[in-house]
C-alpha cells in the first residue's frame, strides 16, 4: 500500500523542462554554461519539481520577444508536448513580454530564475518576518508584469512559483498591491528597527556579534549547530536557512558572543531579493567578525568564493574582519592542494563543520577578533560575599584564587562591562605591582588589554 501511495505522490509532481541560456553579452567569468545548468538543476530539484529534460542553448543577445529565437522556442514547445511537460524553466530573468509569448508559443507554464529562486523562499519561510519578505519579493517581482495579463492571472493560483504567503495577493489590481508593498516595507522597517535596538543593547553589553556568510549549501547552519551544540535544521540542499538564527556560546575566556546564521548567497543574486532580505542581512553589516564558510571540496571553490564578496561588496561588508573557513575538508580527495587553498584564500582556516576537525584553531581565531574588550583585573572580595565570586566564574576567566581569613583574592580577565558592575571589589594599584609590559595602570585598577 505504501508503494502505491509513493507512485501517486511522484505522479502529481510538476514535470519541468530545463532551459539554460547562454547569453555572450551577460556570460560570466566565473562560471562555465555547464555549471549554470547544474546550478539550474540543483535549484529546481530543490523546489521539488521532477525534472524530465535540459536544454542548453546559445545567443549573442536576446530578443526583445522571446529572449531565444522563435525556431528555439518551437522546439521547446514539441519537446514539452511530446514529454508532457507542465513548466519551462529558464535560467535567465525574463520580461512580462517575453514570459506570456513563450508561454503561448512553448504551450505550458514558463517561469524564469528569479521565480524559481522566489519558490524556493516561500517553501523555507517559517518566522513572520521571513514570510513578510518572501511576500514583499513575490509582490515586487509580479507588479511590472501585470500589463496585459487580465484575467490571466488566474494561472498563478498554484503550483511552483506561485506558494508562499503572498499569493493571495496575486490577482489584486496594481493600486492594492502598491499599497501592499508599502504596508510590507513599513513592517520591515519596524522589525529593522527592533533589530538595531538589540544590537545596541549588545553593544552596551559589549557581547560581540560573529555572521556566518557563505554560498548557500556551504555548510554554515552545521557550523553554527557544531559551535553552540544545537540541532537545527541543516540539509543537504539549496537555502535551508531563510530566517535569520542567533545563537549565544562561550569562548575558552568565558566571553559570550552572539554567532548568527544567514540566508545563503548565490552567483547573480537578483539585486531586489538583496534588498527585500536586507532586514534579515542587517546582522551582516553590524557584525564584528564575518566567518565566509567556504566549501572547500566543491569544483567551483573560487567562483562560489568571488559570488560571495560580490554580494558583501553589494551590502558595503568587505572591509569587516573576516576569516575564511574551508570547510568540508573532510570530503577532498587529496589533502595535498589544502596548503595551496590555504595560500589563495586570505586568513584562511582549513575545518570540517560535521566532524568539528581543527575547531580549536577556529575559536581561537575567533577569539583573536572579539576579545579587544577583555581586560586582566585583581579583585578582592569579602569572605561573605561567595556569591560575587561565583558571578566571576560565570562571566570572566580566573586565572588565580587564594583565600584569606577576610576575603577572597581573584585576578581574572573579564569584559569591561562586567568590570564596571563589580568595580568596588577592585584591588588598588598600591597592593600589586605590574607583572608585564603589557599591562597597564589605568584609574587605580591593574589591567591588561586585549588579555
Amino acid at each position: 500500500m505504501s508503494k502505491k501511495v509513493r507512485l501517486i505522490e511522484l505522479n502529481t509532481k510538476e514535470k519541468a523542462l530545463l532551459v539554460t541560456v547562454d547569453l555572450f553579452s551577460l556570460r560570466s567569468e566565473n562560471l562555465k554554461i555547464e555549471d549554470e545548468a547544474n546550478e539550474l538543476r540543483e535549484l529546481t530539484k530543490t523546489s521539488g519539481l521532477e525534472i524530465l529534460d535540459q536544454v542548453i542553448c546559445h545567443y549573442d543577445k536576446p530578443s526583445p520577444s522571446l529572449f531565444i529565437g522563435k525556431g528555439k522556442a518551437e522546439e521547446l514547445g514539441f519537446i514539452a508536448r511530446e514529454q508532457g511537460i507542465d513548466v519551462a524553466v529558464f535560467s535567465v530573468d525574463l520580461s512580462g513580454t517575453q514570459q506570456r509569448n513563450l508561454e503561448q508559443i512553448i504551450g505550458c507554464k514558463t517561469i524564469d530564475r528569479t521565480q524559481l529562486i522566489l519558490d524556493i523562499f516561500a517553501q523555507h519561510a517559517r518566522s513572520p518576518e521571513g514570510k513578510m519578505q518572501v511576500e514583499l519579493a513575490q509582490l515586487e517581482y509580479l507588479l511590472p508584469r501585470l500589463t496585459g495579463k487580465g484575467i490571466m492571472l488566474s494561472r498563478l493560483g498554484g503550483g511552483i512559483g506561485t506558494r508562499g504567503p503572498g499569493e493571495q495577493k496575486l490577482e489584486l489590481d496594481r493600486r492594492r498591491i502598491r499599497s501592499r508593498i508599502t504596508k510590507l516595507r513599513k513592517d520591515l522597517e519596524r522589525i529593522r528597527s527592533q533589530r538595531n535596538l538589540m544590537n545596541k543593547k549588545r553593544k552596551l553589553e559589549e557581547i560581540a556579534l560573529v555572521a556566518l556568510v557563505g554560498y548557500t549549501n556551504a555548510g554554515k547552519t552545521t557550523l553554527l549547530n557544531s559551535l553552540v551544540n544545537e540541532h537545527l535544521l541543516a540539509d543537504d540542499s539549496l537555502f535551508t536557512t531563510l530566517d535569520p538564527l542567533t545563537r549565544t556560546m562561550l569562548l575558552p575566556n568565558n566571553q559570550k558572543i552572539a554567532v548568527a546564521d544567514t540566508v545563503g548567497f548565490l552567483h547573480n543574486l537578483p539585486v531586489h531579493l538583496i534588498e527585500a532580505f536586507k532586514a534579515t542581512l542587517e546582522d551582516v553589516r553590524e557584525a564584528d567578525l564575518l566567518i565566509h564558510v567556504l566549501d572547500i571540496s566543491h569544483p567551483l571553490r573560487y567562483s562560489y568564493y568571488q559570488s560571495v564578496h560580490a554580494v558583501l561588496k553589494e551590502l558595503d561588508c568587505l572591509g569587516r574582519p573576516m576569516i575564511t573557513a574551508l570547510n568540508k575538508v573532510d570530503k577532498l580527495e587529496d589533502l595535498n592542494w589544502l596548503e595551496r587553498y590555504k595560500m589563495d584564500f586570505p586568513n584562511s582556516i582549513a575545518i570540517s563543520s560535521l566532524k568539528k576537525e581543527n575547531f580549536n584553531e577556529l575559536i581561537a581565531g575567533i577569539t583573536r577578533v572579539v576579545s579587544k574588550g577583555i581586560k586582566k583585573v585583581r579583585l578582592t572580595i569579602p569572605i561573605n560575599k561567595m556569591n560575587i565570586v561565583d558571578w566571576v566564574y560565570r562571566e570572566g576567566k580566573v586565572e588565580e584564587i587564594k583565600y584569606t581569613k577576610k576575603s577572597v583574592i581573584i585576578s581574572a580577565k573579564m569584559p569591561n562591562v562586567a568590570i564596571g558592575k563589580i568595580s568596588s571589589y577592585l584591588s588598588p594599584v598600591r597592593n600589586h605591582r605590574a607583572t608585564s609590559k603589557n599591562e597597564e595602570v589605568s584609574d587605580g585598577v591593574k589591567t591588561e588589554d586585549n588579555a
